[in-house]
């Protein structure tokens, strides 16, 4: 699993699996998902990205965000709407 993630503005931080499986579920939940569809989308799509990092020492928050991202615009389009849109008011677009 990587141990520490690269953010971008360069400062680095330690791995935190729990930041991906919050931010998904926010968004989830921002797109009006029944929380049994939060649940499975949560964790079908964390198992994922955490398995992508597994292999890796360090890991971008970009590199995170576009395979969180790119399975969620398979999976549940309506969520990654809701991410891009927060993504977007934040300034991060």
């Amino acid at each position: 699993m990587a141990k520490t993630v690269i953010r971008r503005d360069g400062s680095k931080e330690p791995f935190d699996e729990g930041k991906i499986r919050r931010a998904i579920e926010a968004s989830a939940r921002e797109a009006g998902l029944p929380p049994e569809r939060v649940a499975a989308v949560v964790n079908q799509v964390a198992n994922v990205v955490l398995a992508f990092a597994a292999p890796k020492e360090e890991i971008s928050t970009l590199d995170i965000r576009g395979k969180t991202l790119s399975l969620l615009d398979e999976m549940e389009p309506s969520v990654s709407a809701a991410w891009r849109r927060f993504d977007k008011a934040r300034g991060r677009a």
